[in-house]
């Protein structure tokens, strides 16, 4: 069992395969490696949540392929990550820049989080003081408690 266990963990491990293709790789392994650094900041529109370098859709494909011909053309990495955001806008980028557009990108969740916190607060707050109002409420009064003590005493008989 513990083999199989191990077996499935080392498969699982493996699993993030690149999608790059032998054809796509370029000869000289400096301006490959820069590639493959540029390739995995890329977000593949297509699949939105994998980078293009792990994507095996054309258009990521069709990105590979513009980032290294961008390289060899001479472009520096900022100049490639320029015309590709150029081409697509900001969502292109796995870790989009910190500006007004993206405000909401960058901030929405830690909103969503407070909003959650307050609520949970103050549903919390609700129901502590709901406790006692209802536990007052379930009090007999002794007219209550005298009839209730007689249709006790009609059932014992």
């Amino acid at each position: 069992m513990i083999r199989l266990m191990l077996a499935l963990l080392i498969f699982m491990i493996c699993l993030p395969a690149q999608a790059v293709d032998p054809g796509e790789v370029l000869a000289d392994p400096a301006l490959e490696s820069r590639a493959r650094d540029l390739s995995k900041g890329l977000r593949c529109v297509v699949c939105q949540n994998q980078s293009i370098d792990d994507s095996d859709a054309t258009l990521a494909r069709d990105l590979r392929l513009l980032v290294r011909e961008r390289l060899t053309a001479g472009d520096s990495d900022q100049q490639v990550l320029d015309y590709v955001v150029s081409r697509y806008g900001d969502f292109v980028l796995l870790k989009p820049p910190f500006k007004i557009a993206t405000l909401a990108l960058w901030l929405g969740p830690l909103l969503i989080a407070g909003l959650a916190l307050f609520g949970g607060l103050v549903f919390f707050r609700r129901q502590r003081s709901a406790v006692p109002q209802a536990a007052a409420a379930t009090e007999l009064n002794d007219a209550e408690r005298k009839r209730l003590d007689d249709l006790l005493k009609d059932d014992d008989a």
